[in-house]
Formats: structure tokens, C-alpha cells, sequence
């Protein structure tokens, strides 16, 4: 725990020398959702409707402009080569790495996504349920990425090869959060969605750091 501790703790101070690019995100969050209304029209309940979707996917599109940097800059000054001689295990300074990117990405985006439902229009009834799937969903998507980006390390054009590993992984996980926004919204129960969201994330939690510190010790050989 020490050893995770000192990961979060580097890549978080790292991350506060750079707090532009969680800005980015964010800013690139709310601009493209705020592309919606222009391109589907003001009707308030089509945007309504739409707007457990939209929120889905226009964050999951922002987290994804950062997976490409979580092993690169360290692969490039040979940072990783040093993480990976270190005494801690290479798999908890995967999951280290996913836990900081959480706090510097998928928080932001937790935060910001009930002012975008506020835009859309979205009924009370679902803010819950947004809080509690994205709270339970961004963990998954910051864990896939981390598989992701140690699979395409080192690659030429990386980040086309990150989105077409990264897409298909995070589906159920978008399909899952919007769903369980809907069924609040609708009045039903949302205990089933969470759950599988929450499975989802014990399972990314215990397999994706052990598949990204595979592809990582690969790329270093």
C-alpha cells in the first residue's frame, strides 16, 4: 500500500505541473456536448431525452484524449524502464497510474456532468442515477485505458490503435450508465444497472492491471 501510495502520489504531482490538459478535458467535455442541440435542434424533450446518452459519450470521447499519455512520457524519458526494475510489483504502479488518472480526469467529469444534464434538460429524477453510474463507470474507463495504452506503446499512429482496442471494451459500460440514468428517470429500479457496473469495475480492477503490465514488460523487451 506504501508502494501505491508513492505511485498516486508522483503521477498526481505530476499531473498538477500540468494542469492544462485536465482543463482540456473538461472544456472538451462540455463543447462537444454542447454540439448537440445545434446539430439535433432546441426541441427541450428530444434533448431531454437524449440526455443520458449524450453525457455517456461525450465523456467517455474526453477521457479517452488522455490514455495515450499514461506510459508514453515515461516510456520516452525511460521513467517506465526505472518503474519497472523498482521493488514494487509492475501491476500496482499500473493500477497507481489508473487511480491518479481518475482523480485528474474522471473526477473533473463527474463534476462536470450534472451541468451538462442541467443544459439538456435532463428530469431530477436521473441525477442520482448519473452521479452514482459515472462515479462506478469512469474507474472502468480509466482501467481499459491503461490496458490500451500499454498495448499500443511504442506504436506509430498509437492513438488510432488506442481508440480501436479502447471502443469496443467500454460499450457495455456506456450502455450500462445510460441505462441506469433511463430507468431512474422512468421511475424504475436502478439496483441491477449499478451492480453490473460495479461487477464491471471489480473485474477491470483485478484483470486490467495484470493484462497492461503484460503489454508493458512486451514493449520494454
Amino acid at each position: 500500500m506504501k508502494g501505491l501510495g508513492l505511485i498516486i502520489h508522483r503521477e498526481l504531482s505530476l499531473a498538477l505541473r500540468q494542469t492544462g490538459d485536465s482543463v482540456v478535458i473538461v472544456l472538451f467535455f462540455v463543447l462537444a456536448a454542447v454540439l448537440f442541440p445545434f446539430g439535433i435542434g432546441p426541441e427541450p424533450n428530444i434533448l431531454a431525452r437524449m440526455a443520458p446518452g449524450t453525457v455517456w459519450v461525450t465523456a467517455l470521447l474526453a477521457a479517452m484524449l488522455s490514455f495515450e499519455r499514461l506510459f508514453a512520457p515515461d516510456y520516452d524519458d525511460g521513467s517506465l524502464e526505472q518503474l519497472s526494475l523498482a521493488p514494487i510489483p509492475l501491476e500496482l504502479t499500473v493500477l497507481g497510474k489508473a487511480i491518479a488518472h481518475w482523480l485528474t480526469t474522471g473526477m473533473p467529469l463527474l463534476v462536470a456532468a450534472p451541468v451538462i444534464a442541467v443544459m439538456f434538460g435532463m428530469p431530477e429524477q436521473g441525477y442520482g442515477a448519473l452521479i452514482a453510474s459515472m462515479a462506478l463507470g469512469t474507474p472502468v474507463l480509466s482501467l481499459i485505458g491503461t490496458v490500451g495504452a500499454a498495448l499500443t506503446l511504442g506504436a506509430r499512429r498509437g492513438g488510432v490503435l488506442l481508440a480501436l482496442l479502447v471502443l469496443p471494451l467500454v460499450i457495455p459500460v456506456l450502455i450500462f450508465g445510460t441505462a441506469a440514468i433511463d430507468a431512474a428517470i422512468g421511475g424504475f429500479a436502478i439496483g441491477a444497472h449499478l451492480s453490473l457496473l460495479g461487477g464491471m469495475l471489480l473485474a477491470a480492477l483485478v484483470l486490467c492491471p495484470w493484462a497492461a503490465a503484460a503489454a508493458l514488460r512486451q514493449a520494454l523487451e
